[in-house]
């Protein structure tokens, strides 16, 4: 067992847990880590001049899923069935309902738990005969009643095996942002029937999107201030009960679709894909905020990381022409091998241990942080459970000597 007991108990309350989890956000992308580039991401850099910035920190693929399956897990994704790739469309859950999880660990030593944002680990859509085949449609499909009627009774049963079947108490998100069904879930259900097929313009030039059910008049600009939103308020509302909480905050920017708000159009000077990193550091910052305002900070865990580097169709050619590298000085972009894909940004905030505007270079993993909450709640993992993860606690107490020798992504 890779875990070294090392557990709080000299803190006098366990701490609050936040993870807020950029998607598809580069090395270079954070000024913090990337001064010469043409981004300013002022947010997330208070965050680190209030932590510590770790700069050999890594996700555990160079894409979606398997990240996501590690970080929740301490467990390398290799060891399921996905072995290339990611979770596809309406396939079942990657994470198995006897793993041990991050808020499963959690929930066990009392903390409320919360999910928010995208999932993209798999769920049991509830399809009977024939229904799978009338979600599809082509590029100006329009629904027929007998599609609406299907999906009036799909969208209408529990969506089995999600989130608050691994561990969390409470979801708030969406599965895919550019997939299907395009309305947000709550729990297991879906809020409101999707009666529509999403119309064709809202896909235009949007990487990897995929046409099916939606809201009508569904607007992509709206999706991550709902759910920024959302945490946000989770976070007030907790601080006021008695338990420690934790929030995953699984954010859905600045992942295609590149759907900006107002304020953020054209002020990066790079492209769109520069606006949608400048709204994500500034959702980072209302999540911050929250905090500061809950009373809580002082006792409250951040953990700021990306799920892989920038993925290479948002526009990287032109902003290096520009002279901004989103993997800042390593090669490599989404799905490579290369750094530049699993090489990410990496803060830690937690005033009452960590010192502020340290920089620490030791090798870190998002697997770790099992191991980790673990150390702090005083929990021996099994040999089973978490059995890539290595405790961070040292590092974020001070130490600065390797607690991995070596990191598979």
């Amino acid at each position: 067992m890779l875990c070294v007991a090392y557990a709080l108990s000299s803190l006098a309350a366990l701490p609050n847990i936040v993870i807020i989890y950029a998607d598809d956000l580069g090395y270079g992308d954070v000024s913090s880590y990337n001064p010469e580039g043409k981004l300013h991401t002022p947010h997330i850099d208070q965050l680190a001049r209030q932590g510590m910035r770790f700069t050999d920190g890594h996700a555990s693929s160079s894409i979606c899923s398997p990240s996501r399956y590690t970080l929740l897990t301490g467990r390398y994704h290799w060891r399921t069935r996905l072995q290339r790739g990611i979770v596809h469309i309406w396939k079942p859950p990657l994470i198995a309902e006897d793993r041990l999880t991050l808020p499963g660990m959690l929930g066990q030593h009392g903390y409320r738990t919360a999910a928010f944002g995208k999932w993209h680990l798999g769920w049991n859509w509830p399809f009977q005969d024939g229904e799978k085949q009338l979600i599809k449609g082509g590029k100006n499909a329009k629904a027929s009643e007998r599609q609406q009627a299907a999906w009036a009774a799909l969208f209408s049963r529990k969506i089995e095996d999600g989130p608050t079947t691994r561990g969390f108490d409470y979801f708030f998100g969406v599965d895919i942002p550019n997939w299907p069904p395009y309305c947000f879930i709550e729990n297991d259900k879906t809020i409101a029937t999707p009666s529509t097929f999403l119309p064709p313009e809202a896909l235009d030039n949007q990487m990897a999107s995929i046409q099916g059910p939606a809201l009508p008049g569904w607007d992509f600009r709206e999706v991550l201030p709902e759910l920024t939103r959302r945490v946000s308020d989770y976070i007030l509302e907790s601080a006021k009960q008695d338990a420690p909480y934790f929030a995953y905050y699984a954010m859905t920017s600045p992942h295609t679709l590149l759907a900006l708000t107002e304020p953020f159009i054209g002020k990066s000077e790079l492209n769109t894909y520069g606006d949608f990193v400048l709204q994500t550091d500034h959702s980072v910052g209302q999540v911050l905020d929250a905090i500061d305002r809950s009373g809580e900070a002082d006792n409250t865990l951040v953990l700021f990381t990306s799920d892989n580097g920038c993925a290479i169709g948002n526009g990287v050619d032109e902003m290096e022409r520009k002279g901004h590298r989103p993997s800042g000085p390593f090669r490599g972009y989404k799905f490579d091998v290369l750094e530049g894909g699993h090489r990410v940004a990496l803060i830690a905030r937690w005033p009452s241990v960590v010192q502020p505007g340290t920089v620490n270079d030791q090798l870190v993993h998002q697997a770790d942080f099992m191991a980790t909450f673990a150390d702090i709640v005083g929990y021996d993992l099994a040999e089973n459970e978490g059995e890539d993860s290595v405790s961070m606690v040292p590092l974020l107490k001070g130490k600065d000597t390797p607690t991995r020798q070596y990191a598979i992504s």
